[in-house]
C-alpha cells in the first residue's frame, strides 16, 4: 500500500483543441486526482469541426517515449488511445510484454467525433492482437463491429452479444459504451470473463444529457476508469464513478465556449465546483 496519486500513462495522438486525445487523457487523469504521463502515437491537426491532417509518429520514436516512462516510473495504469497504424499497435503490444503495467485500458479509438477515420483497416488487424494482452476495452458499436469484421448492429441486444463474442475470442473484458445511442438513459455495459462460465454481464446506466458538447467523450471514460481502477480494484465499481462524472462534465461543458462545432466537456468542471479531487490507494 502506498499514500499518493496513481500514476497513469496515456497513449494515445494529439488534439491541438485539447478536448480529445492526449490533452483529455491528461486532464481526465489529473480530475481523478492521478499523476498524468503521456505517450504520443500521432500529431493530429484537428478542431471541434473536422481532422485536418495526421502524421504517425514512428513505431522507433514510439517504444523510446514508452521506455524512457517504464524504465524510469513505476506505471500503476495505462490507457491506451488512438494507434493509428499497425506498427504502432505492434510497438505497444511488444512494450506491454516488457513492462507488465498492472492495469491497461484499451480504447479502440477508430474515428474522430467529426466521423473522419483515424485507424486504417491494416491498423485495425493491429489492434486486435493486442487486446490479447488489455485488461478491458471500451468500443461504441462501430469499433466493436470492425475490430470483430462483422456489420454494425442495429439492435443493442445484437451488439452485446457481440460483446460477448469478443470477451470469449480475446479473454479481455468488454465495456460496450451506448454513448452513441438515444433514449432517456446512457446504458454501457461491462462483459466480464469467468474461465469457462458463461460472463458476467453489468448494465450501468446513467440519465443522457441533451448537449452537442461530446467531443471526446470515449477518451474521458476510458482514461477516468483507468484511473479510478487503482484504487477501487473493481471494474463496476471504478464504471459507476466514471459515469457519474462524465455526467457532470457533459451538463458542465457549455461554460467553455470552445469551438464552433462538437465542443469538449468540462474535464475540469468539480474544480470549478471547490470540490478537489482526492484518491488514496489500496492494494
Amino acid at each position: 500500500m502506498r499514500d499518493g496519486p496513481p500514476r497513469v500513462l496515456a497513449i494515445a495522438g494529439t488534439d491541438p483543441t485539447g478536448g480529445a486525445g492526449i490533452q483529455a487523457d491528461i486532464k481526465t487523469i489529473s480530475a481523478h486526482g492521478g499523476y498524468a504521463m503521456a505517450a504520443i502515437t500521432a500529431i493530429v491537426a484537428q478542431n471541434t469541426t473536422d481532422v485536418r491532417a495526421v502524421r504517425p509518429v514512428s513505431a522507433r520514436l514510439l517504444t523510446a517515449q514508452l521506455d524512457a516512462v517504464s524504465d524510469d516510473v513505476e506505471i500503476d495504469a495505462v490507457k491506451i488511445g488512438m494507434l493509428g497504424s499497425a506498427a504502432a499497435a505492434r510497438a505497444v503490444a511488444a512494450w506491454l510484454d516488457r513492462a507488465r503495467p498492472p492495469i491497461v485500458v484499451l480504447d479502440p479509438v477508430l474515428r474522430a467525433t467529426t466521423g473522419r477515420t483515424l485507424t486504417s483497416p491494416v491498423a485495425i488487424g493491429g489492434m486486435r492482437a493486442l487486446i490479447e494482452r488489455v485488461d478491458i476495452m471500451t468500443p461504441n458499436r462501430d469499433e466493436l463491429a470492425a475490430l470483430l469484421g462483422r456489420p454494425r448492429r442495429a439492435s443493442w441486444a445484437d451488439a452485446v452479444d457481440d460483446a460477448v463474442d469478443a470477451t470469449a475470442l480475446w479473454g479481455s473484458r468488454v465495456l460496450l459504451t451506448g454513448g452513441d445511442g438515444t433514449g432517456d438513459l446512457a446504458v454501457d455495459v461491462l462483459v466480464e470473463p469467468r474461465g469457462g462460465d458463461a460472463p458476467r454481464l453489468t448494465e450501468a446506466s446513467a440519465p443522457r444529457v441533451a448537449t452537442p458538447h461530446t467531443h471526446g467523450t470515449g477518451c474521458a471514460l476510458s482514461s477516468a476508469l483507468a484511473t479510478l481502477q487503482v484504487g477501487e480494484r473493481d471494474w463496476s465499481r471504478s464504471l459507476a464513478r466514471a459515469k457519474q462524472w462524465l455526467g457532470r462534465a457533459l451538463r458542465a461543458a457549455e461554460v467553455l465556449d470552445v469551438g464552433r462545432g462538437a465542443g469538449p466537456l468540462h474535464h475540469l468542471c468539480e474544480r470549478d465546483d471547490g470540490r478537489a479531487a482526492s484518491h488514496r490507494l489500496s492494494p
